[in-house]
């Protein structure tokens, strides 16, 4: 089974160099990671840099700052240079996720789940049937919400539109931290809102992302990989293989 983080970040002046994200996928056997550029950070140097030192290994998800007059331009600059996606948020300019569309990006969506319930972001996505559009974070949810989680399960009707598809985070991202740590991983109780996404996308259209470095100071990267491995609701090895691997293969590209 090839494993797959599809939201991993690296940095020189935020967040860690890519050496320390490259241990922990080696001493996980993680065979590729998306790096995802951090939110007000238009210096895509460094990410497209460990794209081409580590080829094969790294797709990247940059950023165009959206307030330019000539975003777009820069957005085909960005593709011209060897991107296959894009992160972009949901009220961001529609000319930009237009653009996004005609060059063939993959959109990172970095969104909050009260903007992927919004009837402007479902009747963007529904004018752009062509892009596909991969929803962070279980679509900006944190586990805050009270079941019956009424946001989420709205937010989940995006699963309506084929070409949306949904991140699944390690569970210290849903659950409370413990206020005892014992030897092994154990969080409390996890909301269901994997069992609510697996129910509504499938586990074609989901996918696993540590969001490393920023799980280090949740469960750590081997416990976010484990939990989602140990998930009960992904019983299924090849329910498994896809929210791990197989389903990010198909979505971005690592050439």
């Amino acid at each position: 089974m090839t494993v797959v983080d599809t939201h991993c970040h690296a940095g020189e002046s935020w967040f860690e160099p890519i050496e320390m994200l490259l241990h922990q996928m080696d001493a996980n056997r993680v065979e590729k990671g998306v790096l995802v550029q951090h939110r007000g950070a238009f210096d895509n140097s460094y990410l497209l840099e460990c794209q081409i030192r580590y080829t094969g290994r790294f797709a990247v998800a940059l950023m165009v700052d959206p307030s330019r007059d000539d975003a777009a331009d820069k957005l085909r600059e960005l593709a011209e240079a060897g991107a296959s996606a894009v992160r972009l948020e949901p009220n961001e300019p529609p000319s930009l996720w237009r653009a996004a569309s005609e060059l063939g990006l993959v959109v990172s969506c970095q969104c909050h789940v009260t903007e992927t319930t919004s009837n402007e972001f479902r009747s963007l996505l529904e004018s752009l049937p062509d892009l596909t559009v991969v929803l962070e974070h279980l679509a900006g949810s944190n586990g805050d919400e009270d079941s019956p989680y009424p946001l989420f399960r709205r937010a989940m009707e995006l699963a309506q539109l084929p070409n949306t598809y949904m991140k699944v985070p390690g569970l210290g991202e849903i659950t409370p931290r413990p206020p005892v740590l014992g030897r092994e991983f154990q969080p409390e109780k996890a909301p269901p809102l994997i069992e609510i996404a697996l129910d509504a996308f499938g586990p074609q259209r989901m996918m696993w992302g540590s969001d490393y470095p920023p799980v280090s100071n949740r469960e750590g990267y081997r416990n976010a990989l484990q939990g989602i491995k140990d998930y009960l609701a992904l019983v299924d090895g090849e329910d498994r293989e896809w929210v791990l691997g197989k389903t990010a293969l198909g979505v971005f590209s690592f050439e």
